[in-house]
């Protein structure tokens, strides 16, 4: 993972639309508010092992 700023902008972009979800969750309609809720859950977890990643090979 050389580009950092790439990193962080996925990780910016995932919690904000993980944001707008739990905010608008009572407009968007039930078949698919769980679509994009378990995108959501994915980008996040993925975010989350990427801010790890980053910080255990960051001496490297």
């Amino acid at each position: 993972m050389a580009d950092n700023s790439s990193i962080a902008i996925f990780v910016i972009l995932s919690v904000c639309f993980a944001l707008v979800l739990i905010m608008k969750k009572d407009t968007l309609a039930p078949g698919f508010k769980r679509g994009l809720a378990i995108m959501a859950v994915v980008m996040v977890s993925f975010s989350f092992f990427l801010i790890l990643y980053s910080l255990f090979t960051m001496g490297q």
